[in-house]
């Protein structure tokens, strides 16, 4: 990809600084090590994403790096993550505005044990429904992208088998809080599956069914 000096527009300066923040919140909160994991965020028809190898506490307003919906890079001269393909897949077939890319440890080690997270907390009803494993392929990689997009049919969510998680969301804080809550679903059900002799109650397709339908009118209302 060739880099442009393209001049960000005020509202791409602002998506950059709120993807910069994301993306160090998966740094301090354990759920990326180093340069592991990747974030963007659209605006219009542009992708912000996180650059490929540069720690995401040297990251600066100039380092803007966006491409648009084929690839393509307008903004800046950094190279945009080798997760390309995957953020672009989500863009292209979603409403998404935002998705973030991790390597949360529990999560990860759930991706190795079976083929969907148990359904052991009702919060699985905010991903949509039980949280699917796209199969492995290369990181990367257009199967990669297409295995994801399988998993997350209907769903906002899904783990990537001996790799990761992926969310997404109508914004960096939602895309973010549902790759937390995701970790979190993960680390119980490890936790629950570990004790010896007993096996996790999980919940019924009917009971997250109702569940969905109370967190449609969960919140404030504006």
């Amino acid at each position: 990809m060739d880099g442009t000096d393209d001049t960000p527009s005020g509202e791409e300066k602002r998506a950059w600084e709120a993807l910069v923040v994301t993306a160090r919140r998966t740094v301090t909160d354990g759920l990326v090590v180093g340069t592991s994991g990747n974030v963007s965020v659209r605006v219009g028809d542009t992708v912000l994403v996180t650059p490929s190898g540069v720690p995401y506490d040297r990251l600066a307003p100039d380092d803007i790096t966006g491409v648009d919906l084929d690839g393509r890079q307008v903004l800046g001269t950094l190279v945009p993550t080798s997760e390309l393909p995957m953020h672009l897949a989500v863009y292209r077939t979603t409403d998404a505005r935002a998705v973030v890319h991790t390597h949360a440890v529990h999560a990860t080690a759930v991706s190795t044990l079976v083929s969907e997270l148990p359904s052991v907390h009702y919060m699985t009803a905010a991903l949509g429904g039980p949280v699917r494993v796209a199969p492995y392929a290369t990181y990367g990689t257009q199967e990669l992208a297409e295995n994801m997009l399988r998993a997350l049919t209907d769903r906002s969510g899904c783990l990537l088998q001996n790799h990761g998680t992926v969310t997404h969301g109508a914004t960096l804080d939602q895309a973010y809080d549902r790759t937390a809550q995701l970790e979190w679903m993960c680390r119980l059900w490890l936790t629950a599956s570990s004790v010896p002799g007993r096996t996790p109650t999980l919940l019924t397709h009917e009971q997250l069914a109702e569940v969905g339908e109370r967190l449609r009118g969960y919140g404030q209302r504006e």
